[in-house]
């Protein structure tokens, strides 16, 4: 089979890749800190040139992208980024080297690619947290966290990579990966989540230095 028809077989229609390049101007436009047209419509050129002329696995959409819950995402991103550069601040100010950090696995609901990407990139774009290990087959993504001193800091940035999750699912997420949520005004909001490490032994490993073994 050439390697033209290997791309058609592989290829997504452009509607159904439409959120998948929509992420990669944003991410673009992360990167460079450069919100200008000018450099939007170049990210936007890149990311049909990746999508569209390279041979790659594709990656399955489910179709439906909610503008609404898209823009309430943005709204309350921008939020969240101001919030913790204000926290992240003071910890410097008030704390120094004397901060606790912790290294949290929070197991997602799903494993789709798409989605898990989309929550290690938000999260790791808001200061103070940074994603260091994904576990794909699990739906697991570990990150190394600041200022994390007690169990319920841990409990609270969990429940933030799940929310940041959910707002993914009602953005782009199937009709399978919406049900996965929980139901508006449900208590118990600890069902679909696994667990987190415990801070006080996750503060040991992130201060082991890389290649050491637990003892």
């Amino acid at each position: 089979m050439s390697t033209s028809a290997i791309r058609r077989q592989s290829r997504n229609s452009l509607r159904a890749e439409l959120p998948l390049i929509l992420w990669l101007v944003v991410v673009w436009g992360a990167l460079w800190g450069d919100w200008s047209p000018g450099n939007l419509v170049f990210g936007l050129l890149l990311a049909l040139l990746v999508t569209r002329t390279l041979v790659l696995p594709p990656v399955r959409l489910s179709g439906r992208f909610s503008v609404v819950h898209f823009v309430l995402f943005v709204v309350t991103f921008i939020w969240q980024v101001a919030r913790a550069s204000i926290h992240v601040f003071r910890v410097a100010l008030t704390q120094g080297p004397r901060v606790h950090n912790a290294v949290l696995g929070v197991a997602l609901r799903q494993n789709n690619d798409l989605l898990m990407t989309a929550v290690g990139h938000t999260m790791a774009l808001i200061p103070g947290s940074l994603v260091v290990e994904v576990d794909r087959g699990n739906g697991i993504l570990y990150f190394h966290v600041l200022d994390i001193a007690t169990a319920e800091q841990a409990e609270a940035f969990k429940r933030s990579v799940l929310d940041a999750e959910a707002a993914w699912i009602r953005i782009m997420g199937s009709r399978e990966d919406l049900a996965l949520l929980p139901v508006k005004g449900d208590p118990d909001r600890t069902e679909a989540t696994g667990a987190v490490e415990s801070p006080t032994e996750d503060m040991d490993e992130a201060e082991r230095g890389p290649g050491q073994e637990r003892s």
